[in-house]
């Protein structure tokens, strides 16, 4: 049974839908990653699963149980740090640490010492004189000091620089390399392609792809970059390629991964001096849903014009 399961998932605010029929598994051991635009429903609902909103229709449960009513049992088992972080302005960081630790149930002096010390945070400040990234540090040193089951993480890396992004990577590595279950929200793609053993993609409300970064990764496009003896004709008239940049006997295209076989085909009738191919990325994924979308969307509208 997943640790965190939402099935059929419906959440409106008056007339505005703001899920739709959005299913979510995170098994045990696993980092799910939770990507979509800003406004999408990403943080509506990790508010669901932590039990502050409540579901208009279909079932979210965590550890088995239900997400609003057994919320408090639920809490015990679970460290959670959104993309915001606001904490007492008259403690210091290391009391608040202290008391969300204690709240938690668990408290190691030593891990919580070498958090500290690995996200470099002074924790004898007074939390009003903390900036942003100091603020999600505070966060995160409680979340990973803690011994919690699952780690749900909403934009946690807000205001962090880039060698604390990687701090905070290798943190999420080491918990799910001891057994622990994380659900990462985030709209910084190369941090879930880096972390996450599965992703759900979701915009406007709805769930629109899922899957592991290999299952999706059939609707991206390689990254082509090559050098021929002789130019290639006629490459930008191929079926599957896209955005051709052609200079002499260099260029660069994308494919989509069904042609490739059939385009390099072709392109190594010109004599291939040098290849380089990257594989598709998460973002390109994401781009192609909206380009898709997009596309279909200016079908509608000049049938409707006509």
């Amino acid at each position: 049974m997943p640790l965190l399961q939402a099935t059929h998932v419906t959440k409106t605010f008056g007339n505005f839908t703001a899920l739709d029929q959005v299913n979510i598994e995170v098994n045990k051991g696993e980092v799910y990653g939770f990507i979509g635009p800003n406004g999408a429903g990403k943080s509506t609902m990790i508010r669901i699963l932590l039990g502050i909103l409540q579901v208009t229709s279909g079932e979210a449960t965590v550890f088995g149980m239900d997400a609003w009513k057994d919320a408090v049992h639920i809490h015990k088992r679970m460290a959670y740090v959104p993309g915001d972080v606001n904490l007492w302005p008259n403690l210091t960081g290391g009391e608040v640490i202290d008391l969300f630790t204690k709240l938690q149930g668990s408290s190691n002096k030593q891990r919580k010492d070498e958090l500290m010390e690995i996200f470099d945070l002074d924790p004898t400040k007074k939390c009003r004189t903390y900036s942003k990234g100091n603020r999600q540090k505070v966060a995160l040193v409680a979340a990973f000091a803690s011994d919690a089951e699952l780690f749900i993480f909403d934009e946690p890396t807000s205001g962090l620089d880039p060698l604390m992004e990687r701090t905070f990577q290798e943190q999420v590595l080491k918990l799910k390399d001891a057994g622990k279950s994380v659900l990462l929200s985030s709209h910084i793609l190369s941090e879930v392609e880096k972390l996450c053993d599965r992703v759900g993609i979701i915009r406007e409300g709805k769930m629109i792809e899922t899957g592991t970064l290999e299952e999706l990764r059939h609707l991206t496009r390689m990254h082509i970059s090559v050098e021929t003896k002789r130019p290639i004709l006629e490459l930008a008239s191929m079926k599957g390629v896209h955005d051709v940049v052609l200079d002499e006997n260099k260029g660069s295209f994308q494919v989509d991964t069904e042609a490739l076989e059939s385009v390099m085909g072709y392109v190594s009738k010109s004599g291939i001096v040098h290849l380089e191919s990257a594989p598709p990325t998460l973002e390109d994924l994401f781009m192609r849903h909206y380009e898709s979308d997009e596309a279909s969307q200016a079908d509608e509208v000049g049938r409707d014009e006509q």
